[in-house]
């Protein structure tokens, strides 16, 4: 018989409560500020596209990076969700990202 552990609950949280190195994060909010993608070297010798956003909610806002497709689906005043996404600290700056593993959907444009 196959044994399956039981499924981690996703977390849906406000932005005010997210924390460096969570995983398995849903968050949901107002694309507020988005930077001109840049070009960016990969370690495995390849190019991608990168641009940073404030996902803004009731609660606060964080700094959102966006990849390759990614970017072209939003705009500033788009309301998105980002599901199974993670959180880390680059330069010192708190970021959800939406990761290999995580959704980007848009809700209202």
């Amino acid at each position: 018989m196959l044994y399956m552990a039981p499924a981690r609950p996703k977390i849906h949280m406000n932005v005010k409560d997210l924390r460096d190195g969570m995983r398995r994060v849903d968050a949901e909010g107002e694309i507020s500020e988005m930077a001109e993608p840049r070009t960016v070297n990969l370690k495995t010798g390849d190019q991608a596209r990168v641009a940073d956003c404030m996902l803004k909610d009731d609660s606060g806002q964080i700094k959102l990076s966006l990849w390759d497709d990614q970017i072209d689906m939003v705009k500033q005043g788009s309301k998105v969700r980002v599901t199974n996404g993670y959180t880390n600290s680059f330069r010192g700056e708190l970021r959800l990202n939406v990761g290999r593993y995580g959704k980007l959907e848009i809700l209202e444009a």
